[in-house]
């Protein structure tokens, strides 16, 4: 059973507020156990000790990030030994709990748990949504290249634009992303992930 959280709910112009918010952690709280994270509408991540909310996203980022999941997840189908995650996908690492909007991993060979996974993806996309900026999400990546993922792309619906970030910079994909290392033929059109 997730934890439960009392809130007072106060207005406040939402351009006084910075996305993620920090919110006090629950009794109990444990970032490993899924359990013991609060049950509220939007995503959560766990990062330096913080616990970090975000409002759920709205019709274009959920959208979107479909178009992309369909989009990985047709290649993976057609490669044998790698599998997508999405739906904020939960990776644990260093104590830090992330959630993709959508990811590629090798597969393991062990059966699939319950559990966040303990390893960072090959692959991981995060689609703007109406609360965060790019600085946030360029931050989020850098998380993720230090944690070991190659490649992270960042999609922005109202811009159009798909940035490739990797150890070796940023770069802004034209027609068709550059393959990820590791994930030859994984090509698709910028315009297939924006729908």
């Amino acid at each position: 059973m997730s934890a439960a959280v009392e809130m007072d709910m106060i207005p406040v112009p939402s351009v006084s507020v910075r996305f993620p918010l920090a919110m006090p952690k629950p009794r109990g709280f444990k970032a490993a156990d899924p359990q013991t994270w609060p049950s509220i509408p939007g995503l959560l991540e766990f990062v330096e000790g913080e616990l970090l909310y975000m409002p759920p996203c709205g019709e274009e980022q959920s959208a979107v990030a479909a178009f992309v999941t369909t989009e990985l997840t047709l290649w993976a189908r057609k490669h044998p030994g790698f599998e997508v995650g999405s739906n904020e996908a939960g990776i644990l690492i260093d104590g830090d709990v992330r959630g993709a909007d959508a990811a590629i991993w090798k597969v393991s060979g062990k059966p699939r748990s319950k559990e966040f996974r303990r390893s960072a993806p090959l692959l991981a996309v995060e689609v703007q949504g109406k609360y965060e900026t790019l600085e946030s999400m360029r931050e989020k990546a850098d998380w993720y290249l230090e944690h070991g993922t190659t490649t992270v792309w960042l999609v922005v619906p109202d811009s159009k634009l798909v940035l490739v970030i990797t150890a070796n910079g940023e770069k802004r994909a034209k027609e068709r992303l550059p393959a990820p290392a590791g994930l030859s033929g994984l090509t698709p059109l910028v315009s297939d992930l924006l729908g």
